[in-house]
C-alpha cells in the first residue's frame, strides 16, 4: 500500500523529565520512585503485562496524578497545569472508540482546536488542514461509524496532531490492526513532527527507535539505545519462558 508523504511542521524533541515520580493503586506500589530527563525523537517503552507502563504513560500524559514527585514536558507541569499539558502532550490510545466522541470526522478533529481556545470557523479551518495534509478531505463530512478500525485510528492521530503536541503517547497503537494497517500507520508515524512515545509488548516495532525504557515491576530496569535495551529485554524474556517451560516438565 503507498502512503505519500505528509508534509511535516518541524517541532523541537520534547525533554521528558520525570522528579521522583511514585503512584499506587488500592495499597500497591505500581510506579516506584522514579527519576527519568529524556529528549529523543523516537522513545520505545517496553514491558511485560503488569509492568507499570501504562500507568507511567497516563501520568505522562497527565491523566493520572502522581502520589509524590512531578512530571514535566518541555517544562509544563501536565499534572498541575491541564490547560498548557494539553497543547504539549497527546495520548493515542489502544483502542480508538475510547477516544472518539463526535459523530463525525471534522468534528472530532476541530474539537481539540476548540479546546485550544479556536473560534468555531478556526477549529473546522485546522481540521480541514489536517485532513488535506493526510490526503482525506473526503472524510470531512463522513461519519466515523462508517470507517474501519485502522481509519479510525488514523482519525485519533490526525486530532492529536492537529493540537501540535511536542509530544504523542501510543498506547500499543497497533493492537486488532491487520498487516497492511500496520505498516501504513507505521509510514504515518514515521513523518509526524513531534516526539513520539511508543507503549508495545512488540520488541520488533520499535527498530530504528533513538531510546528504548524497559519497565519491570514499577521501575525503569533499563533506559538507553534501542538495541542495547531490547537485546536485554529479550533475553529476559526467553530466559523467563525458558524457566516457565521448565516448571512445567
Amino acid at each position: 500500500m503507498h502512503v505519500a508523504p505528509i508534509p511535516t511542521k518541524m517541532t523541537p524533541r520534547a525533554r521528558i523529565t520525570l522528579e521522583g515520580v511514585s503512584y499506587s493503586r488500592d495499597g500497591r506500589e505500581v510506579i516506584a520512585k522514579t527519576f527519568l530527563d529524556i529528549s529523543d525523537a523516537r522513545i520505545g517503552l517496553v514491558g511485560r503485562n503488569g509492568s507499570g507502563k501504562t500507568t507511567l504513560a497516563r501520568i505522562l500524559a497527565g491523566l493520572i496524578r502522581p502520589d509524590s514527585g512531578r512530571v514535566l514536558i518541555n517544562g509544563v507541569d501536565v499534572a498541575r497545569d491541564r490547560r498548557a499539558a494539553i497543547r504539549t502532550v497527546g495520548i493515542l490510545f489502544q483502542n480508538p472508540d475510547h477516544q472518539i466522541i463526535f459523530p463525525t470526522v471534522e468534528e472530532e478533529l476541530a474539537f481539540g482546536l476548540r479546546q485550544l481556545g479556536r473560534s468555531k470557523d478556526a477549529a473546522r479551518d485546522g481540521a480541514v488542514a489536517m485532513l488535506a495534509r493526510f490526503g482525506k478531505t473526503h472524510w470531512q463530512g463522513r461519519a466515523v461509524a462508517t470507517l474501519s478500525q485502522g481509519q479510525r485510528h488514523l482519525v485519533c492521530l490526525m486530532a492529536v496532531l492537529a493540537m501540535e503536541p511536542a509530544l504523542i503517547i501510543l498506547d500499543e497503537p497497533f493492537t486488532g490492526l491487520d498487516i497492511p494497517t500496520t505498516r501504513q500507520m507505521h509510514r504515518y508515524l514515521t513523518q509526524v513532527g513531534p516526539s513520539v512515545l511508543h507503549i508495545t509488548h512488540d520488541p520488533a516495532a520499535l527498530a530504528g527507535y533513538d531510546r528504548v525504557i524497559w519497565m519491570d515491576n514499577g521501575a525503569i530496569r533499563e533506559s538507553g539505545p534501542a538495541v542495547q535495551t531490547l537485546t536485554l529485554y529479550e533475553a529476559a524474556m526467553t530466559e523467563a519462558d525458558d524457566a516457565g517451560a521448565d516448571l512445567l516438565d
